[in-house]
């Protein structure tokens, strides 16, 4: 028993060390290389982005318009309601600073008083001055019946008195006449005068009751019930307290129609060509990660713009979700899948297992007990997997990365003998 014993032992020291010689002495760089097959199935050409909900459609809750009619090009706001108040038609929703407006209204103020002072001014200088030519006009046909009775009495006075008399009341009808022109003309110039420093201040009247009605627009007021969600700038900056808006563009915040939610995403300049209207979008929240939607593309820009913090150029995309769901709220971040292609029935294998010399495309494959280079026909690609046209098969095994092999170009090359035609759409 104990002689078979160690014959047990033996053998079991002598099967060990034999299959240790062939995972360790024979080929180590089998144990060590990773060996693949290429799957079969769905295969999709996705653009991955990251967004932000907004409701399609939405009312603006604006501050004034007219601010620049009076000079103001800025308006700082002074208080806003917390982002997701709900608000009814009527409620207030922000103020603006009104220093600079208050500082107008006091000129203005100035400016009517001193406007009001020069009207009444006028009409006194109108009076005085009238009233003064008027008594003229009185002494002066008053004189002129002097002379007139002093020429009736001269006919029993000799041809030259009678020339005297008649010359002297000529001269005093004459003053009377020019007196009375004189005083009808200043009546005009009187009344032009009034009127013109009345227009002053009725101008500067109404210019205060401007100023007094915009002081009233700087307390902004919601339009219409709903929930208050605050503007973002072309930048995305949110306008909060303290952010300054212009009269071209015063929006301080906006009450969404919650009913179309859309997300506003943006794609790099590499990707935005495979971008297109109409396109199927898998919609992702991340408050939410076990929620999909739909959606598709409605709207992708012509025009490129900097991205904050990067050299390369962004384009906005909007993307319209189809499915409705009362849980969604502006501001929620998204994850966008943007189904460029797919095919039903694909072979692919990852990218990392294929390989390029110029134009030819080959995999390491695994042909008995050696190894070959196969060259492949490639159609689509995404993140991950290249598709397969012509070259492979599922049951092939191919190497994941290169082989550790001396002389690796010395390998056979098997070259394609009918290449699959690819579809249209296919090699992006």
């Amino acid at each position: 028993m104990k002689n078979r014993r160690w014959i047990f032992i033996v053998l079991g020291i002598g099967l060990v060390a034999l299959l240790g010689w062939q995972l360790m002495g024979s080929s180590p760089k089998e144990a060590s290389e990773l060996l693949i097959s290429p799957q079969k199935g769905l295969f999709q050409v996705t653009v991955n982005t990251t967004g932000e909900l907004r409701a399609k459609n939405s009312i603006d809750i604006r501050g004034p318009r007219q601010a620049q009619t009076v000079g103001i090009y800025q308006m700082s706001i002074a208080s806003l309601v917390e982002e997701g108040t709900v608000v009814e038609a009527g409620d207030q929703v922000a103020s603006l600073d009104p220093a600079p407006l208050k500082t107008k209204i006091a000129e203005a103020e100035l400016a009517l008083e001193k406007a009001r002072t020069q009207y009444t001014q006028a009409i006194l200088d109108t009076a005085l001055t009238l009233s003064e030519k008027r008594n003229a006009i009185v002494n002066l046909e008053f004189d002129m019946e002097v002379k007139e009775a002093e020429m009736e009495q001269s006919k029993f006075e000799a041809p030259s008195v009678q020339q005297q008399v008649k010359l002297a009341y000529d001269r005093a009808k004459r003053a009377y006449d020019q007196a009375v022109e004189s005083y009808a003309q200043q009546v005009a110039k009187s009344v032009a005068q009034v009127k013109e420093k009345e227009a002053d201040m009725m101008r500067e009247r109404n210019q205060l009751a401007e100023l007094q009605k915009l002081l009233e627009a700087f307390t902004i007021k919601a339009p219409a019930p709903g929930m208050v969600i605050y503007y973002r700038d072309w930048g995305g900056r949110k306008r909060t307290v303290g952010s300054t808006i212009e009269p071209w563009n015063p929006t301080v915040a906006t009450l969404p129609d919650l009913s179309v939610m859309e997300s506003l995403t943006y794609v790099n300049e590499i990707d935005i060509q495979k971008i297109e209207k109409g396109q199927s979008v898998k919609v992702t929240l991340d408050a939410m990660p076990d929620k999909a939607l739909n959606g598709r593309i409605r709207e992708v820009a012509n025009i490129g713009r900097q991205s904050p913090n990067s050299d390369s150029k962004v384009f906005e995309v909007v993307i319209e979700l189809t499915d409705k769901d009362t849980t969604l709220r502006p501001a929620m971040t998204t994850g966008n899948e943007i189904l460029i292609a797919e095919k039903a029935e694909a072979l692919f294998i990852p990218l990392e297992a294929l390989h390029a010399n110029d134009s030819l495309s080959y995999v390491f494959k695994r042909e008995g007990g050696s190894i070959v280079r196969q060259e492949v026909q490639v159609g689509m690609s995404n993140e991950n997997d290249v598709e397969i046209l012509a070259g492979l098969k599922t049951e092939d095994r191919i190497y994941l990365s290169i082989p550790e092999v001396e002389h690796i170009e010395a390998l056979t090359l098997i070259r394609l003998e009918n290449p699959t035609p690819p579809l249209a759409g296919e090699g992006q």
